[in-house]
Parts: structure tokens; sequence; C-alpha cells
């Protein structure tokens, strides 16, 4: 039996809708939180996939978060400027141009991280440890399964 139909399909039980709001109220606060930073949420993603090595290239970064390619290299600029990134020519393959974390802009990143930690356990504070290990798993499966889809 599939899970939705016509009469039980509406905003408050689609998918979709709800990850967009969740998403659009939780930029909306931690635009709030990092701002003492000086940073964006948009440019505070950009360097912790940086971080994490989830993406090293202004393309890899856009495709990553979803966000248009020319937006992106205007995020680096303005993080290189700050003297957060470094762009540095790839070793193997001159065309590409690599990103990195500066010391200064890892800092500024892992600050951040304690202040985004700090408001998604604020969100999540009268939730039992399972009932957020659950959540987590669930969007992880969920992910998974839209990743198989195509």
């Amino acid at each position: 039996m599939e899970p939705f139909t016509e009469a039980n399909f509406v905003p408050d039980s689609s998918p979709g809708y709800l990850v967009r709001v969740i998403n659009q109220m939780s930029m909306a606060g931690l635009e709030q939180a990092l701002a003492g930073e000086g940073i964006t949420a948009t440019q505070w993603m950009a360097m912790v996939s940086l971080h994490f090595h989830f993406a090293d290239t202004c393309a890899e970064l856009a495709r990553s978060l979803s966000h248009d390619k020319g937006a992106m290299t205007r995020l680096i600029d303005t993080l290189e400027e700050r003297g957060w990134v470094e762009r540095m020519r790839a070793a193997d393959d001159r065309r590409v141009i690599r990103l990195a974390l500066t010391p200064e802009g890892y800092d500024v990143a892992m600050r951040g991280r304690r202040k985004v930690i700090a408001a998604w356990n604020h969100w999540l504070a009268d939730w039992s440890d399972e009932d957020v290990t659950g959540l987590v798993a669930t969007l992880q499966r969920l992910r998974i399964s839209m990743e198989r889809a195509g």
C-alpha cells in the first residue's frame, strides 16, 4: 500500500513541505546564531563542507549545497577576501582550483559549529535522545532512498 493518497496528502503530511519549512526555519535561526561571527549560514556550511572534505572545489561545493555556481564563486571570493579560505591550483591538473580553510577560517568555522550545535540543542531540548537518534536515522534513510531513486 502506498503511504499517500489524494485524501491524506496535505501540506502538514507532505515530507517535502515539512522539510522545506524546517529548512527555512533552521536557516533563519542559524543566520541569527552565526551573526556574531560575521558569517552567513551558507558561508558557514561551505566552510564546514571544506573542513569535512565533502567538497574541495567551487563546483563541488555548489553541487553539495544545491547552490548556483556563480553565487558559490562569489561566496568563496568573500571568504577568500576575509582570509578564511584559500585557492590553490591542483598539482595533478592545473585547470582545477582546490579550496581549503586557512587556520583563521578553521577557527571561525569551529566557533560557528559550536553555535550551530547550541542552536540545534536548543530546538531539540525537549526531545529524548532516542527521538533525536530516530529523527536523524529517518532523515538519513530518506536521503539514501532518494539518492537510489535518482
